[in-house]
């Protein structure tokens, strides 16, 4: 009997004590509960925010002053390499100002040795000449000098002088043959007549070492022939003419002596021997040259 009724005392608590676990006293516990730990939860989120905020305005700020730390170190950097750079312009402008100065005193003392050494070549080329004594250059390159060879006489033999007038009368000859034929431009064969400078070239061409030229101001240029004054006119001196202007000289003839020379003058008249005197000659005279002498005869 006496377990069946601590038997039955027992259940009657267990019931008690799951009535009273199902009363909505402990739902409300639960409810307080809840809200206490919801109540929590917010405070400690902001907590955790202002704390994350402070940590990243602290992380923000540190950046910031290393970039200013940095842009002043670039710009003492900057201002460094300008301070080296104007350092380097200015010794080099003064190294290329110096570089400058010495080369114009080496072009000043190059220019004075230049002039020296030219003074000393022509002092040493006017001593050659005089102790030397050039030879004369004939036609233009003349230019009114008289030299020792001029002033001199020459002394021929007697062999070389036969030679020298057998020249002169053979020159003479085959101009005198030629009187009466036809003017021919462009001729220089008796067989079809001759030009003025072509009769000259055909009496002269075979007699003399030197070349002749072909036309009349050629042969008024020519070096190797002297010039004669007017007044010393020889037999067989060139005697030189300026009709239509062309050039110094544009026609030639042969002076035969007595005042007279022979001449080949224009188309449509023949060869023959005029007066040197007469006024149109005189008024186109030009000069005189003298290709045969001594010294170029063959």
């Amino acid at each position: 009997m006496r377990l069946l009724f601590t038997l039955f005392v027992l259940l009657f608590t267990q019931l008690f004590l799951n009535m009273a676990h199902a009363s909505p006293q402990t739902r409300v516990s639960a409810d307080q509960r809840k809200s206490h730990v919801n109540q929590a939860a917010p405070e400690e989120r902001r907590k955790r925010k202002t704390v994350a905020a402070k940590n990243s305005k602290k992380t923000k700020t540190a950046p910031v002053t290393e970039q200013k730390t940095q842009d002043k170190n670039s710009k003492k950097k900057v201002k460094s390499t300008e301070l080296v750079k104007r350092k380097t312009t200015t010794e080099r402008s003064a190294k290329t100002r110096a570089e400058i100065k010495k080369e114009k005193t080496l072009k000043t003392t190059r220019a004075e040795s230049k002039t020296e050494r030219h003074s000393k070549t022509r002092a040493l080329a006017k001593n050659s000449t005089e102790k030397a004594g050039k030879k004369e250059a004939y036609g233009r390159h003349r230019k009114g000098k008289k030299f020792e060879e001029d002033s001199k006489p020459i002394t021929l033999s007697a062999t070389h002088k036969k030679r020298y007038q057998h020249a002169q009368q053979t020159a003479m000859t085959k101009l005198m043959h030629q009187v009466g034929k036809p003017y021919r431009w462009g001729g220089t064969s008796p067989n079809t007549g001759f030009d003025c400078s072509g009769l000259v070239y055909y009496a002269y061409k075979d007699l003399i070492r030197i070349k002749m030229p072909r036309t009349a101001n050629e042969m008024y240029h020519l070096r190797d022939a002297a010039p004669v004054k007017r007044g010393e006119l020889e037999s067989g001196d060139l005697v030189f003419f300026r009709i239509n202007n062309r050039g110094a000289a544009d026609h030639v003839g042969v002076y035969v002596g007595n005042g007279k020379f022979i001449q080949s003058p224009r188309t449509g008249e023949d060869i023959k021997i005029t007066s040197l005197g007469d006024d149109y000659w005189q008024d186109h005279y030009v000069g005189a040259r003298r290709v045969m002498t001594p010294k170029t005869i063959r």
